[in-house]
């Protein structure tokens, strides 16, 4: 099992980054997958979550209306679409998979 994210990076607050998460060495499209974050000094955080089908979205209240999880199973990839950020969204995002698996994460700083 691998996963690798990436589009993380410096942002001005109000700005938009778009997260992805390239899956591998499983079947894809029949697991649920997570982004979580974790800012410094804090805990690890669910930001949110997709279904396998992408037929079902939860996301954090703390996202909610600003970040739309989604995934392409044909690509094995996830997405985050983060919208309108603040600096309370600085963090490394991770990707995850049941039974423990994680990515590296990937930073994101959202600062003027």
């Amino acid at each position: 099992v691998q996963l690798v994210e990436s589009g993380g990076g410096l942002v001005q607050p109000g700005g938009s980054l778009r997260l992805c998460c390239a899956a591998s060495g499983f079947p894809f499209s029949s697991y649920d997958m997570r982004w979580y974050r974790q800012a410094p000094g804090k805990e690890r955080e669910e930001v949110a979550y997709i279904h396998y089908a992408g037929s079902i979205t939860k996301y954090a209240d703390s996202v909610k209306g600003r970040f739309t999880i989604s995934r392409d199973n044909a690509k094995n990839t996830v997405y985050l679409q983060m919208n309108s950020l603040k600096p309370e969204d600085t963090a490394v995002y991770y990707c995850a998979r049941r039974g423990g698996y994680w990515g590296q994460g990937t930073q994101v700083t959202v600062s003027s």
